[in-house]
């Protein structure tokens, strides 16, 4: 598309039309499930993919801005055919509306995480607060021994900082699941579900 000046074009990308399967490959991907919310719904899907041999790695469920409707962001460890099974068996579950699988399409994923560091002389507690401010992270608690830290990022982020937290002592720890949503630039009209 060309702009009314001539002077520059804009191009939009668009995510491939179909996603290739590879038999075999074990890695992580990302279901996306948007479900009514009813009694008993969560059982059904995590029955349906233990019922595959697979462990839920990561859930993450919520509710939309649409009443109602709840989102369930799954990670699962597996091989690209069993899964494209496993979501094709999620899309015939009565109580399932839409179901993706978003592992190899541009999407945004964060997860948050709240740790609790052993902080017991100034200089840790120094150190642990530089470093939350690297990652951009908060102090949401603090006692004469600990400090309660909240970083919210991707999977490799939130790994980072446990690695720089845990010489401190890391007294009790709690990590939500993952959520994610596909980028709303890169999705093409024939990924429609």
């Amino acid at each position: 598309m060309a702009d009314t000046a001539g002077s520059s074009q804009i191009t939009v990308k668009k995510g491939p039309k179909f996603r290739e399967t590879r038999k075999g490959q074990v890695r992580k991907h990302i279901i996306n499930v948007l479900v009514r919310n009813e009694i008993g719904v969560l059982a059904r899907i995590a029955t349906l993919i233990a019922g595959k041999g697979y462990n839920i790695e990561s859930l993450s469920v919520g509710e939309t801005h649409e009443k109602g409707v709840s989102r369930m962001t799954i990670e699962v460890i597996g091989d690209d055919i069993v899964i494209d099974q496993v979501v094709k068996q999620l899309r015939k579950l009565i109580d399932t509306l839409k179901v993706r699988d978003i592992t190899d399409v541009p999407h945004v994923e964060r997860e948050l995480v709240l740790v609790k560091v052993h902080t017991p002389t100034a200089r840790a507690r120094d150190e642990v607060l530089r470093i939350v401010e690297i990652f951009r992270g908060k102090i949401v608690d603090v006692s004469p021994e600990t400090y309660t830290v909240e970083v919210t990022g991707d999977e490799d982020k939130i790994n980072a900082i446990l690695e720089l937290l845990k010489p401190f002592g890391i007294k009790e720890m709690a990590r939500t699941g993952k959520v994610a949503m596909r980028r709303e630039l890169f999705v093409d009209e024939n990924l429609q579900d």
